[in-house]
């Protein structure tokens, strides 16, 4: 069965760059969640007043990669604690959230949230909430780390495909 799911983590370059590495996507795309403009482009989001997140699209099949453990996967990468940034990406732009337009997913992502939180002290971060809107990221944000190899990335690749093996 088909899904979508919305994901920040940081740069969107990394975040989908792995999560094309998982069998069970489908479809990826970066772009911007829940902006306050219409059509915001890179430059007026990373102002911050779009209040925009930078956000991966991603169509799964969840007989092949269950809704659990793609959240299991994004948490391997990012950092839940941190506000506002990822590495060295720092803004409201870069901040960690997870997004559906699907209220049944939504319950299912809070439950999985509070069963991770009783596992630390520190308090996850991470927004969750429904999609208000998503727009495309320009062209050449597409696929960068497939066109860009060297390009900078948060999020360690190499050893993500290392992890997968």
């Amino acid at each position: 069965m088909q899904q979508t799911i919305y994901l920040a983590g940081g740069c969107f370059w990394g975040v989908q760059g792995y999560f094309d590495l998982l069998n069970g996507v489908i479809y990826s795309q970066v772009g911007y969640a829940n902006s306050k403009i219409e059509s915001p482009n890179y430059h007026q989001v990373c102002s911050g007043t779009t209040e925009a997140a930078e956000a991966v699209e991603i169509v799964f099949d969840s007989n092949i990669l269950a809704l659990e453990t793609l959240l299991k996967r994004f948490f391997s990468i990012i950092d839940p604690f941190a506000l506002n940034y990822q590495g060295n990406d720092i803004g409201t732009q870069y901040r960690s959230g997870i997004y559906t337009k699907d209220t049944k997913i939504l319950a299912e992502i809070q439950d999985f949230i509070e069963s991770l939180q009783k596992q630390f002290s520190q308090k996850i971060v991470t927004e969750v909430c429904l999609l208000e809107n998503f727009y495309s990221a320009e062209s050449y944000h597409q696929k960068y780390l497939e066109k860009n190899p060297n390009g900078y990335c948060h999020i360690d690749l190499n050893a993500a495909l290392r992890e997968l093996d």
